[in-house]
């Protein structure tokens, strides 16, 4: 059949196919894309419309799609969608759009699912404030070798910025232990190398955690929980550092909401706040958009305001 003639339900496969090969998006960005549009497809098998092939979709039925997740529950707490989560089928729905005007599938534009102003909710960016920052990496105990490995991982996360998940892939024979300070090449989501750098004092940290080291896993950052099985992967997962992390955040009383993702945050805040350039940033941080990065101006934009207004003597 030709793929015009398709149902719309029928070019999902294809879709995410698209999603993995050109747009190179990372698996858990094509699981949600799936989920987020099993929701499209369940509206149109409500609406007895699952043989609506691309080229029939129409504005009114984006308007009757936008009208059945206002009125949706979630599933799991019994409540109304909120607009946020409404949001992410409709652009789940406009990548699918922008794929059949990629592969010259007559349907509409993108342009057509218009996302409404609430729902253009701005995500609250959580940071540390520099003394909250070394108040965490200060945490460890570096008289044992878990608590070296522990301020080794709280260092390089924020030294580099990055993503829980590439902190997890990193291995021993990426790093010139020889170097006080170094940058790397890692490949980041949708498998896109960027470069990331590692402070003189994030080395240390490193090197005296590997002087620690006995075993012969390729991992940079192991678990030490005891093995009879010499083939266990020993490679700390993303939920072990995040448990990682909490415990620290425990011990010294900083804010509930720090993960390690909230020392990626506490990092591009702190560059930009330095004067660090917005596009610099986006490159060190591995955004596809500016536009990903320019969140980062509503927070010091906030802090400069609370300056000024504590500092400034007409304020």
């Amino acid at each position: 059949m030709n793929n015009s003639q398709k149902p719309i339900k029928d070019h999902i496969v294809d879709f995410l196919e698209y999603c993995e090969v050109d747009k190179g998006l990372a698996d858990k960005s094509q699981e949600n894309y799936q989920m987020f549009l099993n929701k499209f497809l369940e509206f149109l098998s409500q609406k007895n419309l699952s043989s609506l092939k691309p080229h029939q979709l129409t504005d009114d039925h984006i308007w009757a799609y936008k009208l059945f997740l206002a009125r949706s529950r979630s599933a799991t707490t019994g409540e109304p969608l909120k607009k946020t989560t409404q949001r992410y089928y409709l652009i789940a729905l406009r990548g699918l759009l922008n794929y059949f005007a990629d592969r010259n599938i007559s349907s509409l534009p993108s342009e057509k699912v218009k996302l409404g102003k609430d729902m253009l909710v701005q995500s609250k960016i959580n940071f540390l404030t520099p003394d909250q920052v070394s108040e965490l990496l200060g945490a460890p105990d570096v008289e044992v070798k878990q608590g070296l490995r522990d301020r080794a991982i709280l260092e390089t996360l924020f030294s580099t910025g990055m993503r829980v998940k590439e902190l997890t892939l990193l291995n021993v024979n990426q790093l010139n232990l020889k170097e006080e300070e170094m940058e790397l090449s890692i490949i980041g989501k949708g498998k896109k190398i960027r470069t990331v750098f590692i402070s003189k004092r994030a080395m240390t940290a490193i090197k005296k955690y590997l002087a620690t080291r006995k075993d012969n896993s390729p991992a940079l950052f192991i678990n030490y929980r005891p093995s009879k099985d010499i083939d266990d992967e020993k490679r700390l997962t993303t939920v072990s550092i995040e448990r990682i992390v909490k415990h620290y955040v425990k011990i010294t009383g900083l804010p509930i909401y720090t993960t390690p993702h909230t020392l990626r945050h506490s990092y591009a805040t702190d560059l930009l706040s330095q004067g660090a350039d917005l596009r610099a940033i986006q490159e060190m941080l591995g955004h596809s958009s500016i536009t990903t990065t320019q969140v980062y101006t509503h927070v010091t934009n906030k802090r400069l305001k609370d300056i000024h207004k504590k500092y400034h003597s007409l304020g």
